[in-house]
């Protein structure tokens, strides 16, 4: 993207990218929130058919997005050193971590990584609150935003970036933030494809060196293209929605046997006055419904009368489809069939870390891609907040969300250190649950437990030793 586009370009083409995305990302929002495509159904279908449509909706979208969305959750920063050079594991509190902490993303985190998974991109900004100028990050909508790169596969810094706060209505012009690598600007316009009603306004200097806004994406290909997991399963989702829909036709019409009886006329209605049967409008006579159920029985005095009866439809089948189905979603998802099905019986260790293993791949990927994207936030936080020394070897810590108990984890760190010398301090991180505030807690009372040893030690030192008192001597 050259340098010298005009900011109302640049505003032109940023919203001709959400013009363009957006039936695509609305389909996966509509999918991710239930409001799938109807099954199949004979075009005279009636109200009662569409009911059982509208049942048959067994939306999986959530599940896959929120399986792999609950494992990540960055519980620390690790900076690569100091500004004054010296080792960063002499630092108790980091400007990162105070930031994070100031921005609330403990909480606020998930919502950027579930826009991530489930659009393939979500967006943060960072930048200095006008009220406290203090600098803090937030997440953006990737059904508002868009952003755009010199290379797109590549580049981690966007050459500009647009987010729309408010979408037009009527008379009323949509508003949005635009910001490049020096300046935000207001844009209004009055829709997406209307190049002619944009316009834009500068408000000020950002701050920054580069443009604030920073991506997340679950999946980039070679082309730049994003990738969420809702988008390729949506075949498979209506796939069970079908099979779904077929068993409640079934369940609700063919499900119970059905009583028949030949050689014999039904009763029908006649006339209370003079006994005449009473005709429809094709002049048919009209039968009378006949009340039966499982308390009732059938006679008939003719003896040429039979009885019988229709068997009722299997519904093993399409259980056995659902599950056949589900499986596939399981499988092309990496997501472990039992998060699914809930069958977890009789399954030892072994055997759920084996259907585990998918699943943790596919995470360590998420996490890798995104702990970059935290990076370059961190970054750009420092460089707001006015910070001399940029940290480009800092990295964030993901909790470990492996299911393993205390005294398990606590027994292999004990071997670590016993076995291979590595210092009790570098394993304290590797603790279960062990959040970056506990973790400066236990730096700050370490160090005054240190202090307090070295000054008893001090003491010890320069107190000169009392020679015995000689023992008395009898007369």
């Amino acid at each position: 993207m050259a340098a010298s586009v005009s900011p109302a370009a640049l505003a032109r083409q940023l919203l001709a990218i959400l013009n363009r995305d957006g039936d695509r990302l609305k389909r996966v929002d509509d999918y991710l929130h239930g409001r799938h495509d109807d099954p199949y159904m004979p075009p005279q279908a009636d109200d009662e058919y569409r009911l059982l449509a509208r049942r048959s909706v067994s939306n999986w979208m959530p599940l896959l997005v929120g399986t792999p969305a609950q494992a990540l959750y960055v519980d620390g920063f690790r900076p690569g050193s100091t500004e004054d050079g010296l080792p960063a594991e002499v630092e108790t509190t980091s400007p990162e971590w105070e930031h994070w902490q100031r921005s609330r993303l403990d909480a606020r985190q998930a919502a950027v990584y579930r826009g991530a998974l489930a659009y393939g991109h979500a967006f943060t900004v960072t930048e200095r609150d006008d009220k406290d100028g203090l600098v803090r990050t937030k997440g953006l909508s990737a059904l508002r935003t868009a952003a755009l790169y010199e290379d797109p596969a590549n580049d981690d810094t966007p050459h500009a970036a647009l987010t729309v706060t408010a979408w037009p209505s009527g008379d009323t012009r949509g508003k949005a933030r635009m910001w490049d690598a020096a300046h935000e600007y207001a844009v209004t316009f009055r829709g997406l494809d209307d190049e002619k009603s944009i316009t834009v306004a500068p408000l000020r200097r950002h701050g920054s060196s580069e443009c604030p806004v920073t991506r997340f994406a679950s999946l980039v290909d070679l082309e730049g293209r994003t990738l969420g997991v809702i988008e390729p399963m949506i075949a498979l989702q209506d796939r069970i929605n079908q099979t779904i829909f077929d068993l409640l036709v079934a369940q609700t019409y063919a499900s119970v046997k059905v009583r028949t009886a030949t050689g014999m006329a039904p009763p029908i209605q006649r006339d209370l006055e003079t006994g005449e049967p009473v005709l429809d409008a094709q002049g048919n006579p009209i039968p009378l419904p006949i009340n039966h159920n499982a308390r009732r029985f059938l006679f008939a005095e003719d003896p040429d009368v039979r009885f019988g009866s229709l068997d009722e439809t299997p519904l093993g089948g399409f259980i056995d489809s659902v599950d056949m189905s589900i499986r596939h979603l399981a499988a092309v998802s990496q997501t472990p069939p039992h998060h699914l099905l809930g069958q977890i019986a009789n399954l030892s260790a072994e055997a759920l870390l084996a259907a585990e293993t998918a699943l943790s791949r596919k995470i360590a990927e998420f996490r890798t891609a995104f702990g970059e994207s935290w990076e370059r936030v961190f970054r750009l936080a420092a460089e707001l907040a006015g910070h001399s020394a940029i940290d480009f070897k800092g990295e964030v810590i993901w909790r470990d969300m492996e299911s393993r108990s205390l005294a398990q984890a606590a027994d292999a760190l004990g071997k670590l250190r016993e076995q291979l010398g590595i210092p009790a301090r570098g394993l304290w991180r590797r603790v279960p649950g062990v959040t970056q505030t506990e973790l400066e807690d236990w730096e700050r009372t370490a160090e005054e437990d240190d202090s307090v040893g070295q000054l008893a030690t001090a003491l010890t030192r320069a107190t000169p030793e009392v020679p015995a008192a000689p023992a008395a001597v009898a007369a």
